[in-house]
């Protein structure tokens, strides 16, 4: 688990091409110290494990699906990346629960400059946005960020400039590939609302399921279109 708080940025030594795979060596600089082969590293907000240690050199095997969800495919030696070593038990919680777990790859379509913050604006697949709310956490290459809008096709936060010096999002232009993870809650919170509540009541007004629960000895009460009709869910 991560926290969205960028340790450093690592430069790309080699994308070799590894069995179905690719090995992806970083040069992770400070970070490096203490990292171990089993060491779990969110690269760009993807977690990738260490397969080899030599110095401040560090190797990953990146898999196919891995590739096809994130933005890797555009990475080229001399790249720079975000990295974050796991968090440790006791350590202080200062972003928001990062999984690692790239949920897709987002474009950025607008970047604009303000004295003392800017904003940018990512185009992603609406099965995203689904789960993003304004005020909301999202993860963009890993950088723990707070959304300021939300719209069917994209969202938007606030840069401060302490993160566009400290991550790679500083160089990031329009046009530029993103990772994207959004808030695991939000997932997890939208899957069991489908998962146990019924779409609509049925014609006489109950709900068309009644009879299962939500949590202990709870009477089902209430629908999807309840939570939609008061601003819950979209």
């Amino acid at each position: 688990m991560f926290t969205g708080i960028v340790e450093g940025q690592a430069v790309v030594r080699a994308i070799v091409p590894h069995g179905r795979a690719h090995r992806l060596a970083l040069d992770l600089g400070p970070v490096a110290e203490g990292v171990k082969v089993g060491d779990s590293i969110a690269v760009d907000g993807a977690c990738l494990t260490v397969v080899s240690i030599r110095g401040e050199r560090a190797e990953f095997d990146v898999i196919r699906e891995t590739v096809e969800r994130t933005a890797f495919a555009t990475l080229r030696v001399n790249d720079r990346v975000n990295v974050e070593r796991s968090m440790r038990a006791g350590d202080r919680f200062h972003g928001h629960v990062v999984a690692g777990h790239v949920d897709g790859a987002g474009r950025v379509v607008v970047k604009r400059e303000e004295p003392g913050q800017t904003w940018m604006t990512v185009s992603v697949p609406p099965r995203l946005t689904a789960f993003m709310i304004e005020k909301g956490s999202v993860a963009i290459d890993g950088v723990s960020l707070t959304l300021t809008e939300v719209e069917d096709d994209r969202f938007s936060v606030a840069l401060i400039p302490h993160t566009l010096e400290v991550t790679t999002l500083g160089a990031k232009g329009v046009g530029s590939l993103v990772n994207v993870e959004v808030d695991p809650l939000g997932k997890w919170v939208r899957r069991l609302l489908t998962a146990y509540l019924p779409e609509e009541a049925n014609d006489e007004g109950t709900p068309a399921e009644e009879g299962r629960i939500i949590g202990p000895g709870a009477a089902l009460d209430l629908t999807l279109r309840d939570l939609r009709r008061s601003g819950f869910v979209d």
